[in-house]
């Protein structure tokens, strides 16, 4: 079996060019976007494919022992709440691997709902924008698909063609696992 990181590849080549993405978006629009560390209404606790799973694993295997035994003795003291248990005193404890949600949240994203596309962002952002190029606006529909590719192209590769036991882990239960 390859190794994981070799396996992460995929993912980490789709994270660079979202980052990317959201850079030239947040550097074009500075003083429309309101977002910062202490913003954190929109950081939920949810499930997320294998692949951002075990990449949010990985960055915990990188942690110093006292760090990740703080770590998911937080988690577990919060893992049943519906804000995401990785903040700290608004932050992020894992920001630099955090989910590709999470990296777009807040910013333009277009999406598809009952048959037509709509336009969403942070209602602090873009409050006295004239309008957004498409430029700057995400395609969501397309980015959560290439995602899910990415995901399964993993998937096969770390199940060994074995089907996973669940199709998502909770960002809680991602900390915790084992390779």
């Amino acid at each position: 079996m390859r190794n994981i990181t070799e396996m992460l590849t995929n993912y980490t080549r789709l994270v660079e060019k979202v980052d990317k993405l959201c850079d030239e978006i947040i550097r074009g629009f500075a003083g429309h976007i309101t977002c910062k560390k202490g913003c954190d209404g929109c950081c939920l606790h949810f499930s997320i494919f294998w692949v951002e799973a075990v990449n949010l694993a990985m960055a915990v295997k990188g942690l110093p022992g006292e760090e990740v035994a703080l770590l998911r003795s937080r988690v577990r003291s919060r893992a049943d709440q519906e804000m995401c248990p990785l903040l700290r005193e608004g932050g992020c404890l894992l920001y630099e691997h955090r989910p590709i949600i999470c990296r777009t949240h807040g910013l333009p994203i277009l999406t598809g709902q009952s048959g037509s596309s709509v336009i969403d962002f942070c209602p602090r952002n873009f409050q006295h924008a004239e309008s957004i190029p498409g430029s700057a606006v995400i395609h969501l529909d397309r980015l959560n698909e290439t995602l899910a590719v990415v995901n399964t192209l993993f998937v096969q590769q770390y199940f060994q063609g074995t089907p996973p036991p669940l199709e998502r882990v909770t960002i809680a239960d991602s900390l915790f696992l084992k390779f």
